[in-house]
């Protein structure tokens, strides 16, 4: 399931007439990219969950034309619900699910779901969640212990590991959760602390679309032809490539 309800204030510049989700990257919406990488990769179910001028979403999703075996589903979440209180609305949609994948609408990375898949089934713990060391924004000034300057880095990454997204969920997750539940706040600190937490960390590309600077940044990307998340040609925009079947990886929640 993808969170695509939120308001998007801080792209302001394009979400006053349309959701953050269908904002464009290479001239199609950043949320066709996200499917994209997941259905590349052998999923087949998403479920989007909508708020903010969901109706375009809708559309566009009734609109385009998925691979074969692909099923986009919107379902309106509500205006103001927080991203815990999306999933829990979508409990029905869940049902019979034992694990669901979840992740932002607005965050890519050529992240190998495979590879987080089978971390999360040999784990055990209920709830896996993808951390990622940001580059920094602002160039790094190295001092030694006088004052005098040693030498700049270069927007190095982050010392520090943040939450990427790129979810991956045991069916019991529900249970942590309130229609009002913030998921990055309580929800995910009393798995923290029930040791039903795990991070797969990832070292590859991964960059989240929070301002108009980042959505300049990611066309650039893209209009270079070298753009790391696109897993796929031009030929698997039009079909997905299968990824490891149910048989190959027990519990996998596609």
């Amino acid at each position: 399931m993808i969170l695509c309800g939120g308001r998007g204030t801080r792209l302001q510049e394009r979400t006053q007439e349309i959701p953050k989700p269908l904002v464009e990257i290479g001239g199609m919406p950043i949320v066709w990219h996200v499917i994209q990488l997941y259905a590349v990769q052998g999923f087949r179910r998403f479920l989007l969950a909508t708020g903010y001028k969901g109706e375009l979403i809708e559309r566009f999703v009734a609109t385009h034309s998925w691979p074969q075996g692909v099923d986009v589903e919107c379902v309106d979440t509500g205006l103001e619900t927080q991203t815990g209180g999306r999933i829990k609305l979508l409990e029905a949609q869940l049902a019979g699910e034992p694990q669901f994948c979840a992740t932002y609408a607005d965050g890519v990375a050529d992240i190998d779901l495979d590879a987080l898949l089978a971390f999360h089934c040999d784990h055990g713990a209920l709830a896996t969640m993808t951390v990622e060391r940001p580059e920094l924004q602002f160039g790094v000034t190295e001092l030694a212990p006088d004052g005098r300057v040693t030498g700049f880095r270069e927007k190095p990454r982050s010392d520090h590991w943040i939450n990427g997204g790129f979810f991956c969920f045991a069916a019991p997750v529900l249970e942590y959760l309130e229609t009002d539940s913030v998921l990055e706040r309580e929800p995910l600190e009393r798995l923290a602390s029930a040791a039903e937490l795990r991070a797969h960390r990832h070292d590859g590309f991964w960059e989240c679309m929070d301002t108009y600077k980042d959505a300049v940044q990611l066309n650039d990307l893209w209009a270079s032809g070298n753009a790391p998340w696109r897993l796929w040609d031009d030929g698997d925009a039009r079909r997905h490539r299968g990824g490891m079947d149910a048989q190959e990886l027990q519990g996998s929640p596609r």
